[in-house]
């Protein structure tokens, strides 16, 4: 079963109300849209992320969960100074398996990897979860020894957010031993936030080569669906990007021999999937 290691869902505004200091209200992005996306390239689980502009409210991300079942796994959003271990519990048995730090897109309150970072991995390892950091790439390699030392899996989103670094840069090299580190996981994920073009499908054939060198075994792929737009933009408008086309640019540029590997069974083991199901 292949997974979709990266979307978020959003629900009705009036319902679901996203955060006052946000650009724009996001539209409707909702489990069956996706979910029939998915199936027509034989996607059929799904990892529910918590996106900025809900803030530290995520009853759609575990409604989302709940509505896929067994399918769905997904990444919270919480404040780290008053964690609530029972009710992670319960989150945990709805499919959560990780913690978000954004530190790249806040919405809200400023989010600080000194601050946060390690008492977000305590109540990860308390209920064996991995944390998400979405964080630029100087933000990662000043902070490489905070993320190498982590007590728990450390999930990077969107190829570690190279911007116009190269894998043979110095802020690359660094990134790329970050990823060398046997808990550090990287997300193939959105090449549009990584491209000058808004709309790039196709990943950078350099960077998915140097990254499947030193972590084929902890590389996932996501879609990012519903393609949320720049963070910068004031619009609220989704990106117009093609699901299928997405996906099929993605495994023309991966070796074949790796396409289980990324889309089945590296997602299998860190979300806790049933490998053979």
């Amino acid at each position: 079963m292949r997974c979709d290691s990266h979307i978020h869902i959003v629900g009705s505004a009036e319902r679901y109300p996203q955060l006052p200091n946000r650009s724009g209200t996001m539209g409707l992005a909702q489990t069956t849209t996706v979910q029939r996306l998915g199936a027509a390239r034989g996607i059929t689980r799904f990892v529910v992320v918590q996106p900025s502009f809900y803030g530290t409210d995520n009853s759609m991300m575990l409604a989302a969960l709940d509505a896929f079942g067994g399918h769905g796994r997904g990444v919270a959003v919480i404040d780290p100074s008053s964690p609530n271990l029972a009710m992670l519990a319960d989150w945990h048995k709805r499919g959560v398996r990780g913690l978000r730090l954004n530190l790249y897109s806040p919405v809200g309150p400023e989010k600080s990897i000194e601050r946060d970072f390690a008492a977000l991995a305590e109540i990860a390892r308390r209920v064996q979860w991995h944390i998400q950091v979405i964080a630029s790439i100087d933000k990662l390699v000043t902070h490489v020894g905070l993320l190498t030392t982590a007590p728990v899996p450390v999930v990077l989103d969107h190829y570690g957010v190279y911007g116009e670094e190269r894998p043979h840069s110095e802020a690359g090299r660094a990134l790329l031993r970050l990823l060398s580190s046997p808990h550090v996981w990287v997300k193939l994920s959105a090449p549009y936030r990584v491209s000058d073009d808004p709309l790039e499908t196709k990943p950078n054939r350099a960077w998915l080569d140097a990254i499947l060198a030193v972590a084929s075994d902890r590389c996932v792929w996501g879609s990012d669906w519903p393609h949320t737009p720049p963070h910068e933009s004031r619009a609220p408008a989704y990106r117009a990007i093609d699901y299928a086309g997405l996906v099929d640019d993605f495994l023309a540029a991966l070796p074949p021999s790796f396409a289980n590997t990324v889309m089945r069974d590296n997602p299998a083991r860190l979300y806790g999937y049933p490998a053979h199901v």
